[in-house]
């Protein structure tokens, strides 16, 4: 028993689960985040950002921003992109290594910050606020990439990361374990529910779970040990994807599922037994699925079946498969074609729609349409490099590291498509998708638990 404790991972997993059941008590939550940030601050400045602790925290942060949310525990709602701006800004100060700064990344930050002139906020809205909602997630994901941009991690050190990415995932499931009705207790219809979703967001919820499945996923395939233990892996990997599907909120689910399958099929084409690997994962996997679906199907008496077939409590079959954003969108699109160049300015889109008497008047959703409707011409020419710098970096890399890389930059896509970037997740991560991952770094220590 005393060696099931020595584990580092086991205690840090177990202090998560424990972070789950006792939040939020009063102002405990903001203390304890307040601490983590200074103690954060004091370890990259005490090893000069040798090992990247600066990005391991900002990983950590960033998987537990929804948590912090959740329970309350946020000196600022925005916190977690300023801390991504600060935390990695810190690192490349203190570092003693050389770092080429990416000319392209300070480019575009110059390029979002144009839409600024051109904001057209009405009285008593405050002009600050709508430009730092819209404009925080995108200058964050320019300072990751600023920091990350062919900056060289050895594979076990991103491993790493994802363990520390996915740590705060475990709060998340052990709050929503102790803190939300059972199962049969909570009605499920043909929307995300909120009480299967702790009270919060369900959309953001799934956003995060569907990382920390994923995170718990790559180990798996790459039979490492995400707790230390087999068969604890499989549960909470299990439980996890569980518990996203129940937030009936698809775009995490589905974008978590795609990021594993991204890197399968990478991993399969780097693998030496190709048909074997195939046949095992494909089995594995199909069970897993079936297993799961079926259960979540009879626990929510059919709505999840419901849900993802895209058809209303009844079973009729829905009109509008994006629950409003494609009206969004269209608006994002007009706003384009009557402003081409610079667009109308930077959180503009939400007041437009008011103003015309749009039925769906919500900030956007989707990050591209809102690129395209507030920056204009500018915004393609973002989006373009956006892309592009990436994917010919990811290009260039080996089979093995393309199946970590290419997630990265497909969980940054897929999710400015359903949640625009009201997390700092997918901006951090698009930062990752332009590491290069090498098989060892004689300038970085050893792994902690080694």
């Amino acid at each position: 028993m005393l060696s099931f404790f020595k584990n580092k991972k086991i205690l840090l997993l177990l202090a998560h689960v424990l972070l789950g059941f006792i939040f939020p008590i009063g102002s405990l939550g903001k203390l304890f985040t307040a601490s983590l940030i200074l103690y954060a601050l004091i370890s990259i400045f005490r090893t000069k950002n040798k090992n990247n602790e600066a990005l391991i925290w900002t990983g950590y942060f960033v998987g537990a921003e929804v948590f912090f949310r959740m329970t309350n525990s946020v000196l600022s709602w925005e916190l977690t992109k300023y801390l991504v701006i600060i935390l990695l800004t810190f690192g490349m100060i203190v570092e003693k290594r050389k770092h080429i700064l990416s000319p392209v990344y300070i480019y575009v930050t110059l390029l979002f910050l144009i839409g600024i002139a051109f904001t057209k906020v009405p009285y008593p809205e405050s002009i600050r606020k709508a430009i730092l909602f819209n404009l925080s997630g995108p200058i964050s994901l320019c300072f990751s990439a600023l920091y990350c941009y062919k900056r060289k991690l050895s594979r076990e050190r991103v491993l790493q990361f994802l363990f520390f990415l996915g740590l705060p995932m475990i709060a998340v499931v052990s709050y929503l374990f102790f803190k939300t009705p059972s199962l049969s207790e909570i009605k499920f219809g043909g929307a995300s529910n909120f009480d299967a979703s702790g009270g919060f967001g369900p959309n953001q919820v799934s956003t995060t779970l569907g990382v920390g499945f994923f995170a718990i996923g790559v180990y798996l395939i790459l039979k490492k040990r995400f707790s230390g233990y087999l068969l604890l892996d499989l549960f909470l990997f299990g439980y996890m994807t569980f518990r996203g599907m129940m937030t009936f909120s698809r775009g995490g689910v589905l974008t978590g599922v795609t990021m594993l399958l991204s890197f399968l099929f990478f991993y399969f084409l780097a693998s030496k037994n190709k048909a074997k690997n195939f046949l095992k994962y494909s089995i594995i996997t199909i069970v897993g699925v079936v297993s799961l679906w079926t259960y979540g199907v009879i626990a929510t008496k059919g709505q999840l079946f419901n849900r993802y077939t895209n058809r209303g409590f009844k079973g009729n079959v829905k009109q509008d498969i994006t629950s409003g954003r494609g009206d969004i969108f269209e608006n994002d699109l007009q706003s384009l074609y009557e402003n081409p160049i610079f667009g109308i300015g930077v959180g503009s889109g939400k007041y437009v729609r008011i103003s015309s008497g749009e039925k769906v008047v919500a900030a956007a959703h989707n990050e591209v349409s809102r690129l395209l409707g507030e920056h204009g011409t500018i915004g393609i020419i973002i989006l373009i490099l956006l892309i592009v710098v990436p994917v010919i970096h990811i290009l260039k890399q080996p089979l093995i590291y393309k199946a970590f890389l290419s997630t990265f930059l497909i969980f940054w896509f897929m999710t400015i498509n359903h949640s625009a970037m009201r997390l700092a997740f997918p901006g951090f991560l698009y930062g990752i998708s332009l590491i290069t991952i090498t098989e060892k770094n004689e300038e970085e220590d050893s792994i902690l638990w080694e």
